[in-house]
Parts: structure tokens; sequence; C-alpha cells
């Protein structure tokens, strides 16, 4: 145990590296937890949020729909919806905006019943549904590849379905994942335990290298394949503009980048929690996460349910401010998210997965419906102006 009077010892030898010594003994073994950085706002990254807000908004509307019996709801019953959809429109001006969505129909709710008006998926929309069904078959082996690697970076091997079936949207997982893919895959996923709430769990049959290969660790095989030299795996690490660093908090960070870097795949189980060793692992789970994700960027309440799957300390959110030249922590929209800085160049994602072509075709659709509408209402305001005019014209005649 390090005491007082070995610490007088060291310092009565008056000899400069010594000291220099329990400097840095004093700084590696400080509470990582005491070890705080300012939070900054960083408003590029918090834009790339905000930019996808409509299509957030829209696509929780769809599925609302689609998960009806026969994909179709009363517009009554779905207006009843609007506060739990977060909508700040009625539902009816919500479709008049986004007219490429739905459709219109009447029907009863009950037979003899009066029609009322119900909605469904347009035309577009149905083409849209086929368009995302052949972009999820051509892109299976990375969504395999994904399941597999969030199982090989856990503790054990296994995490609890549920969850996984939680952050299904965070990685571009299908809606009906536990029945549609993992049976296909049975060399790499086994499903344990009964079902109910907590107590199901997907279990990783066999080990796959081609999978254990961490972000960081590719880069570094790709740079030394283009330099020809050893490049050593280590994290990108980019403060922003104007942003400030302690004198403390600098040398503590050198110190740490200094250390080797550990793959999220290795074995952890004999790292000490309080360790440095420790954080530059869970450091590199954070990172290997959020490159997974499908737009590098996680909710820090859903990271906070795999606490014990990887081994997450109750303060693990701390990390992303701590480490703020490779994560940001946005509080935009009132949540916490953690968001990978070299991902992103100002608020446009740099390197994107191939599952957001999804997104790109449903924009499109968005935009055309757009498109449409503004070309009706331009339209509608020639013919009032033409209207206009030949009234101007004939009061002008009678007169």
């Amino acid at each position: 145990m390090f005491n007082h009077s070995t610490l007088s010892s060291l310092l009565n030898t008056n000899h400069n590296s010594t000291i220099s010594r329990v400097r840095v003994w004093f700084q590696f073994t400080a509470s990582i937890s005491s070890l705080k950085v300012a939070w900054r706002k960083d408003h590029k990254l918090d834009q790339a949020i905000d930019n996808d807000k409509h299509y957030r908004l829209c696509a929780r509307v769809v599925k609302e729909v689609l998960n009806e019996p026969g994909q179709v709801i009363p517009l009554r019953y779905l207006e009843k919806r609007r506060e739990r959809l977060r909508l700040p429109v009625r539902i009816k001006t919500f479709m008049d905006r986004n007219p490429s969505l739905f459709e219109l129909y009447l029907d009863r709710i009950r037979p003899k019943a009066e029609a009322v008006p119900f909605v469904r998926a347009s035309l577009g929309l149905r083409r849209f549904l086929e368009e995302e069904e052949r972009i999820r078959g051509e892109n299976e082996r990375v969504v395999v590849g994904k399941l597999c690697k969030l199982l090989m970076m856990a503790k054990d091997r296994v995490v609890s379905a549920d969850k996984l079936v939680h952050v299904k949207r965070e990685f571009g997982f299908p809606n009906d994942l536990l029945v549609s893919l993992v049976p296909k895959y049975p060399e790499y996923f086994r499903l344990v335990g009964s079902s109910g709430e907590g107590k199901l769990f997907l279990e990783l049959v066999s080990w796959n290298e081609e999978f254990a290969e961490s972000v960081i660790e590719r880069k570094a095989k790709e740079e030394e394949s283009l330099m020809g030299i050893r490049v050593r795996p280590a994290f990108d690490v980019k403060l922003p503009s104007g942003f400030f660093l302690k004198k403390e908090m600098r040398e503590w960070i050198r110190d740490w980048m200094e250390l080797p870097y550990i793959s999220p795949y290795e074995d952890a189980s004999n790292l000490d929690q309080a360790s440095r060793e420790m954080e530059k692992r869970t450091v590199g789970v954070f990172h290997e996460l959020l490159s997974l994700s499908l737009y590098k960027r996680i909710p820090v309440p859903i990271l906070g349910k795999f606490c014990e799957e990887y081994r997450f300390s109750n303060a693990f959110s701390t990390a992303f401010t701590r480490h703020s030249g490779i994560f940001y922590m946005s509080l935009k929209g009132g949540i916490k998210t953690a968001m990978l800085r070299e991902a992103y160049k100002d608020d446009q994602l740099i390197d994107r997965d191939p599952l957001l072509e999804i997104k790109d075709k449903f924009v499109e659709l968005l935009d055309e419906g757009h498109r449409k509408r503004a070309e009706q209402l331009r339209a509608q305001r020639e013919a009032i102006q033409k209207d206009m005019e030949l009234v101007a014209k004939r009061d002008g005649e009678l007169n």
C-alpha cells in the first residue's frame, strides 16, 4: 500500500525524476470518475440530430399505421394517438403536408355502421416498402455481422433478447429480428431461456474471427498497408475548436492514450473495473457500438440498458465528456445522445451505413410528395390570381 511514509521517503530524495514519477503515479491512480471535463455544446453535431427530425416523425406515424391489422386505421382513431406519436398538428394536416404517405378512403368500422374515413398506405409508400425489403435482403450479411459483434463483445457472449429488440432501430435490425433472421443462422445464434420479460436470451454459438476485428483495428491495418510501416491501433482524437482542457486532464489523457489499445472483442474479465485499462477497453466498446449503429450515435439511456452485458460502470456516461475528442454527448430534445465525432463532418455523416439507403428512399418519397403539393398550391394561387384579374377586368369594363 502506498502510504505517507513511503511518499515522504520518495520526496526526500530530492531527485527530479522521482518527483515526476510520484506525480504521474498520483495522476494515474486518482479515481477516474474525479477527472471532470466541462460539457461544451457543439452546434453542428446537434444540427445532425435536428436534420432527421421530420424523417423520424413521419417514420413514427407510418409505423403506427402499418402495425394495425390489415395496415389500415380509422382516421379518428389515429387522431386520438397524436400525443403518443408526439405529432404537433392534426392527422389530416399531417397527411396534407406529406401527401405521398397515405390515402383516405371510406369504410365501415362495423357492419351497417355509417362509413367513416380510413387511413391506409399510398401506392408510393407500398412501393417504398418493397424497396426496403430488397435493400434489407441485399444487406442481410451486414446485419448478421452486427448481431454477431454485439454478442462477441458481451460478457459470456449472451445478450437479453428483449434488449436487442429494443435497439433494432439504432442498428438497423428488422422488426421481427428473432423470428425472421435468428433462425436462419443456427451456426451463429441460439435462443436460450423462456419467452417472457427478460427471460429470453440470444447466445453466440460460434466465434467468427471475421467479425472479431474492430473499426479501430481495421483502419490501422488499412493505413499500414498504404504506408508500408506498422501502425498501432489508436483512437482518432479531435477536440472541437475553442475547447479547453485543464493541464491535469491534458496530462491524464496524453498518458491514457499511450496505453495499448484493447480490442472490445478481447476477454476483459481480468480487468479491474476502476483501472485505466478498463477505461481503455470501455471507450473501445463505446467506439465500436457507435460505429456499428446506423447514425453513429445512440441515446445514452439505451446504452445504459447494457451495463451488465458490457461491464459498464454506473457512471459510464461521464466517459463521453471525459473523452470529448472522441465523443460528443448531445442534449438535443432533452435526451442525452452519445455521438462519434470522427463519423461526422459538420452536421453530415461521412461513412454511411449501407442500410441508410432505406432512409434515402423514404426521404425521396417524402420529397416527391412535397414537390407535388408545392405544384398544387402554386396552381391554386395562379388560378386565384387569374380569377381576380378577370373580375378586375370585368369591373373595369362595367365602369
